[in-house]
């Protein structure tokens, strides 16, 4: 292979021809001077579209109703602090309840596109702290929500509703 100006020679030839009988030799562009500029204009293609913190709290919320957690409230943190978007605190009835709709909140979240998922208290069960970016999610069993009264902490703006079902 010889190379001359960006090109190189390619003697293509049938086997038992010797390299100086070739006729004619084959024209190919030099790898290190035409493709990489090609590849570089290509841009790469995404794999996984990381929901916004509007359709990440879409999802927990509709979630939340699925599994009959009861007293959901979201409260805006925009303009608050810099943790996260939005908060949502719900209770469930026992240990097992607010085990289960964590569990399940986390797998949705999967499924949405939202992979790196953070939880703490999952073994107890009493206190299940969800993180999922933009949105931050507190499941508890209702006397322990009692006693930790999140929402009176981040009073200001929080709007009490349930979620659709």
């Amino acid at each position: 292979m010889e190379r001359n100006g960006g090109y190189s020679y390619l003697c293509v030839r049938p086997p038992g021809v010797r390299r100086d009988e070739c006729d004619e030799p084959e024209r190919t562009p030099d790898l290190s001077t035409h493709a990489f500029p090609q590849a570089a204009q290509r841009l790469p293609e995404t794999v996984s579209r990381r929901p916004d913190a509007d359709e990440t709290l879409r999802v927990v919320l509709a979630c939340l109703g699925d599994m009959k957690a009861e007293d959901i409230t979201t409260i805006d943190l925009t303009g608050k602090t810099s943790i996260g978007d939005f908060m949502v605190v719900a209770s469930g009835r026992s240990q097992r309840h607010v085990g289960a709709v964590a569990d399940n909140l986390v797998k949705e979240l999967h499924v949405a596109g939202i992979k790196q998922v953070r939880v703490e208290g999952m073994r107890q069960a009493d206190w299940v702290l969800i993180d999922a970016g933009d949105v931050i999610i507190h499941v508890f069993r209702p006397e322990v929500r009692d006693f930790y009264a999140l929402e009176k902490m981040w009073a200001s703006g929080a709007s009490k509703g349930r979620a659709a079902r």
